[in-house]
């Protein structure tokens, strides 16, 4: 039986977001040709922006190179609203703006032309979220604004998610759909992140810190050195905080990088780079069965897979999830065709798989030979699938146009933590602080205090001190 899936409704950016075909303004994320190894998930892009220790000499013994200086020491003021100005000297900063437009000076030129057409919409995000538009170049400092980035610590996307802390801001993360590579999802989960962060600790940078650090960390140390940091506020209590030598070199140098993209980031040209213009980013969305190749709907709309893939890099099957219908992004004024020639399309055609039941106990390397697959495309498809096979199971056998699309990715839920420390606890989905307070034997008052907290308000991923 055919039905029709897609309904066509176009809105603007500002409207409200309905549950039909809509155009909304937002990035879109082309794979560079010169960074496969990140695009890949094999390696950690911004491990070179946010580690200050890797291979370059202590920042007390580092001189600045007189062109950097004279550039931060020339620039007109730009309008910001974020507290910059007070820190344009400070040693980190200058450091990384040096460092930014010398060594890793085409890196940095390559990733602010990539953030460009994803600007508009972070920015419009953050603004939503009252969040400061200027946050924007934590992007960078994060990802280079990757969708695609995953760490050495299993964080995935633009903002570098783990899987629990995703869920906990309502992203999926799941085998078929990682929502952490959704520049529209997971940018509103770090506009979410940040809002909360800024309201537990009333500081932008210490909530900076504290979303590349965690909360837990940061609210411990800020307890251990109290008196020390008396009378110091505002933003200014995260560089004091630095000051203590007592956070990890890749905290303490976080907030310094973010100044220093914003630097360059608001003023390009000063600093010898050049940047060309980019079309924002626009999509309608069409509404598919489960389990629809991706290359069936590229084709359905008459546009090329590459389009359709790069909109929907959340998807990472080469197809929608089973067992539901799902929206996907075509590109502005194709979703009208889309809509009408999925509905004539036959299943054989559409589906990004079809199940076979096995008669005799076989291996899934056999399967794999008499389908023409390699075991790890069948294992893309039977998460949890076992080498030996028994009679009766049942195999998702993907369809050529389902890999077309399909993600080599790690299982979306590994998470890589340091070793556990006593006292800690990592909260999980569902729970409340009073749950936790009851656990311990404590109270939750006791707990905003331990944590710094100011309100009772806890996300799944986040660390608690409860003694």
């Amino acid at each position: 039986m055919q039905r029709t899936w897609a309904l066509v409704w176009l809105v603007s950016a500002a409207a409200c977001q309905p549950a039909m075909v809509r155009t909304v303004a937002e990035p879109v994320y082309v794979i560079a040709a010169e960074e496969p190894a990140a695009a890949s998930g094999n390696q950690d892009s911004s491990a070179a922006m946010v580690d200050g220790t890797d291979g370059d000499p202590e920042l007390a013994d580092v001189r600045q190179e007189d062109s950097a200086e004279s550039a931060v020491a020339a620039s007109s003021t730009p309008a910001w609203d974020l507290e910059v100005e007070p820190y344009v000297s400070h040693e980190r900063v200058t450091y990384y703006v040096r460092r930014y437009t010398t060594e890793a000076r085409d890196r940095v030129a390559s990733w602010l032309q990539r953030g460009r057409r994803y600007e508009p919409f972070i920015r419009s995000t953050f603004r939503a979220y009252g969040i400061p538009e200027d946050m924007y170049y934590l992007g960078l400092v994060e990802s280079g604004y990757d969708p695609h980035a995953y760490s050495r610590a299993a964080a995935v996307g633009m903002w570098q998610f783990m899987t629990s802390t995703a869920k906990g801001m309502g992203l999926r993360v799941d085998w078929w759909v990682d929502e952490r590579r959704d520049p529209v999802r997971s940018t509103e989960a770090a506009a979410r992140f940040l809002a909360a962060l800024r309201d537990q600790f009333g500081s932008l940078y210490l909530a900076a810190a504290a979303y590349n650090g965690g909360p837990g960390r940061i609210a411990r140390t800020l307890d251990a050195h109290a008196d020390l940091l008396s009378g110091t506020g505002g933003e200014d209590l995260f560089f004091a905080l630095a000051e203590t030598n007592s956070l990890r070199s890749e905290t303490a140098n976080y907030v310094p990088q973010l100044i220093a993209a914003a630097l360059i980031g608001k003023e390009p040209e000063r600093y010898g780079i050049r940047l060309e213009p980019a079309e924002p980013f626009a999509y309608d969305s069409v509404l598919v069965p489960a389990a629809t190749a991706v290359a069936a709907v590229a084709r359905a709309a008459g546009v090329e897979l590459d389009a359709v893939r790069d909109l929907n890099p959340h998807l990472l099957r080469g197809i929608t999830p089973p067992g539901q219908d799902s929206w996907v992004r075509v590109p502005v004024g194709s979703a009208g065709a889309a809509a009408e020639a999925l509905t004539a399309l036959p299943d054989s055609l559409r589906a990004g798989y079809r199940t076979r039941k096995l008669t005799r106990a076989t291996t899934l390397a056999t399967v794999a030979r008499e389908t023409g697959l390699t075991v790890k495309q069948l294992g893309w498809y039977n998460p949890g699938v076992k080498t030996r096979l028994t009679a009766g199971t049942v195999l998702r056998i993907p369809t050529r146009q389902a890999l077309l699309a399909a993600l080599d990715v790690p299982d979306p839920a590994i998470e890589r933590y340091g070793p556990a420390q006593r006292g800690l606890h990592v909260v999980r989905s569902g729970e409340t602080l009073s749950h936790i307070a009851r656990r311990y034997g404590t109270t939750v008052n006791a707990l905003m205090r331990l944590n710094r907290l100011r309100n009772s308000r806890i996300y799944a991923g986040q660390t608690i001190r409860v003694r």
